[in-house]
């Protein structure tokens, strides 16, 4: 899960806006190819960021919260969005594929070990990378935490952030007929993958604006419509992974295995009145890892552009910048 509305809000937090020094597409060999960009400084300290979604895709904005004099900052898109390529696929496309290609950008980029930033699926994607590949994460940096289990999806798809958002809901249940309405994740998974392109693009579009709808604390409860191509591949691929519990063994996964990276010491950001990934996750989440500190920002919801997130953020990267320098 995860967009980045509103980001304007949030902009007197950040480093000024910065270019890529290189930009490289990258074969995974699988029928993939994988959009991979540096900024900041060359010779830095290494942080990679896991965007959001699945199928959100990077966006200039992620640069900006780290100092480009300090870190070297690697973006990329994953696996069927943004300039990644094909568009809207999910052949081969799984959290593990994800995870082979974050390892694959590290060797081409010549890194060792690196800081791994990610929020809402990208933080659930930054605790499954780093309890598959402990050795090669030096910090972990999470915020609005997703931990892809059920009682999550349900949540969110079965009703539950509806009951604070009726009317957000009823625009997204709208289109699905009362039989089907007890598996929304099903019910939309039939017309995003219909072969149909209208019916995907109609439905793509109601599941981007249920998410984004919820996102910021100041939303009211609606969402401005975006391009259609980008609404499409962004819901299929959240609609692929969430259909398939993001291709993880056993529900509760990441929290079972969070003796993997103990070690390892991480910040999570969360948003208190989070609708789309709630609190309790976060709580949970930093209960079981000892290594981690929790910071509850009050006023705040799941967005990135949040102005307290986007700040916290920022100081968080400074302070482990000032204690590595």
């Amino acid at each position: 899960m995860d967009k980045y509305p509103d980001q304007k809000r949030a902009v007197q937090y950040l480093y000024p806006p910065i270019d890529p020094y290189d930009q490289k597409m990258l074969e995974t060999g699988d029928g993939h190819t994988i959009y991979v960009e540096q900024c900041g400084n060359p010779a830095g300290v290494p942080v990679v960021v896991m965007h959001g979604g699945p199928g959100g895709g990077c966006s200039p904005a992620m640069r900006r919260y780290f100092d480009p004099e300090f870190y070297r900052i690697i973006l990329f898109d994953q696996r069927g969005c943004g300039r990644s390529r094909p568009h809207a696929s999910v052949v081969n496309n799984t959290t593990w594929h994800l995870v082979d290609d974050a390892e694959l950008i590290r060797r081409t980029l010549d890194i060792d070990a690196w800081l791994v930033f990610g929020g809402s699926w990208g933080a659930t994607l930054s605790l499954i990378y780093a309890q598959a590949h402990p050795e090669r994460v030096l910090h972990l940096i999470l915020r609005g935490v997703f931990l892809m289990t059920r009682a999550e999806l349900d949540w969110f798809y079965g009703g539950g952030a509806g009951k604070f958002w009726p009317e957000a809901w009823e625009r997204f249940a709208a289109l699905i007929p009362d039989e089907e309405r007890d598996d929304m994740i099903g019910a939309y998974h039939r017309r995003l993958f219909s072969g149909d392109l209208p019916v995907e693009t109609r439905y793509g579009r109601a599941w981007s604006a249920w998410e984004n709808s919820l996102a910021s604390i100041h939303s009211n409860g609606m969402s401005g419509e975006g391009p259609g191509d980008y609404a499409r591949a962004f819901a299929r691929l959240e609609n692929h992974y969430f259909i398939n519990n993001g291709f993880l063994e056993s529900d509760g996964q990441i929290l079972a295995r969070i003796d993997r990276i103990a070690h390892i010491p991480g910040v999570i950001v969360q948003g208190r009145y989070d609708m789309i990934c709630p609190p309790t996750s976060a709580w949970k989440l930093a209960e079981a890892w000892s290594a981690a500190e929790l910071k509850l920002i009050s006023n705040a919801g799941h967005a990135l552009s949040e102005p307290g997130i986007s700040a916290e953020l920022v100081r968080v990267m400074d302070r482990i910048a000032e204690a590595m320098a």
